[in-house]
């Protein structure tokens, strides 16, 4: 007899997953709703800006792929201690010798990259836990550490405001020490631990068609999630002329958004199937996106229509990771790292693809057009494959989660 999802797995790691995630993806895209400031003192420039803050997204995309692999050879618990210190000890370097170039900025950024990496360690310590047909819900409370992304986005300018915007990089570090005790004490490597793969079996899962469509879906989901959370301030600032602290609640409110529907998107894709929910979200992304590129005249509109699109993004964040355990169980580490690797690049390509269309044309009309093409040709992606998925690895006779 099916048991209810508060039956199974381990709560302390599923939630100390989910403490260690959202601190990580604080600190992670930290320089978006500071850029204002950091912008002002360094003299950048629109393009600037935009590398900038897409740096560290970027950077945690590619090191997703090493803490995947660290996952298998060291089990999760311990690959999640050793990025929790790396970016603490980049955050105290920044904080007691500051930021006085462009290039300083740069490498700070690429250092936060592996906060951005806990993604590849958070979901497979919280997956490991639990059965097939909890895999969507599981997933979703766990993934929904995106919303460290509104965290930094509620408080970062304020501080900044406050303190310094350099100080804010030491007041970070309290609630990461926090995160860092919790997730020593509570967290727990689940007893089903798949074995450690030589190289040669990581480089195979890359031969598999199925590794990368996921990787293609996810660079439109989180990527798109990640890339605007990363850039709205400066998109709030620019196009509606609003300070830094006004941006950074509005860009709070719809990252918060995107980010705690996240577990509504992997129960719903439980519930009705990952692909039905995964297309839907899609088609709604694509309209929103689309939408906010003709131009909103009035703020609220523009609040509105992206906090709409951050929750399509959002659901289908938690789509994509319904499906992928179902297909690549035994391989969640490395498939974790790699579908996170791609969701980064593509929030790596949005952010720096807005900041290049402002420089550029003056709007960033274009970088969000453009992205709204790429979610109805994932959709397009997405309808190819869904029968083959339903009819072999998700077929009825194969698993009892919905397909």
């Amino acid at each position: 007899m099916q048991k209810s999802f508060w039956e199974v797995g381990h709560k302390p790691t599923l939630f100390s997953a989910f403490f260690y995630f959202d601190l990580s993806f604080m600190v992670w895209v930290m320089l978006g709703p500071l850029a204002v400031q950091i912008a002002a003192d360094l003299q950048l420039n629109p393009a600037q800006k935009g590398l900038m803050v897409a740096t560290p997204v970027l950077t945690g995309a590619l090191l997703r792929i090493v803490m995947g692999v660290l996952v298998d050879q060291l089990k999760p618990k311990k690959a999640g201690l050793i990025g929790q210190v790396i970016v603490i000890a980049a955050l105290l370097t920044a904080w007691l010798h500051g930021i006085h170039s462009y290039q300083q900025a740069l490498l700070l950024g690429m250092f936060l990259g592996f906060a951005g990496a806990a993604f590849a360690v958070a979901l497979p310590l919280a997956s490991r836990w639990y059965p097939p047909e909890h895999q969507g819900t599981a997933l979703g409370i766990a993934g929904a550490g995106n919303s460290g992304t509104a965290l930094a986005a509620l408080f970062a300018p304020g501080l900044a405001v406050a303190f310094g915007w350099s100080n804010v990089f030491g007041l970070a570090l309290i609630p990461l020490l926090i995160a860092l005790v919790v997730y020593t004490v509570f967290a727990k490597d689940a007893p089903d631990t798949p074995a450690a793969k030589s190289l040669s079996q990581y480089l195979a899962v890359l031969k598999d068609h199925d590794a990368w469509w996921f990787m293609f879906f996810y660079s439109v989901t989180f990527g798109g999630f990640v890339g605007m959370a990363s850039s709205l301030t400066l998109y709030f600032h620019d196009q509606y002329g609003l300070d830094p602290v006004h941006a950074g609640y509005f860009t709070a409110a719809c990252v918060f958004a995107g980010s705690l529907v996240r577990p509504f998107g992997g129960l719903l894709a439980d519930r009705m199937g990952g692909i039905r929910t995964l297309s839907a979200m899609y088609v709604l992304a694509a309209i929103f996106l689309f939408t906010l590129s003709v131009g909103m005249h009035t703020q609220l509109a523009g609040l509105a229509v992206v906090v709409l699109a951050m929750a399509a993004l959002g659901m289908g964040n938690g789509a994509v990771f319904q499906l992928v355990p179902q297909r690549f169980r035994r391989e969640i580490g490395v498939m974790t790292g790699l579908v996170g690797m791609a969701g980064g690049v593509g929030g790596f390509y949005l952010a720096s693809s807005l900041g290049y269309s402002k420089q550029l044309t003056g709007s960033y009309q274009v970088g969000l057009a453009v992205f709204a093409g790429l979610a109805m040709l994932a959709l397009v992606g997405l309808s190819r494959v869904k029968h083959r998925w339903r009819t072999t690895w998700g077929a009825a006779s194969v698993t009892r989660a919905k397909i």
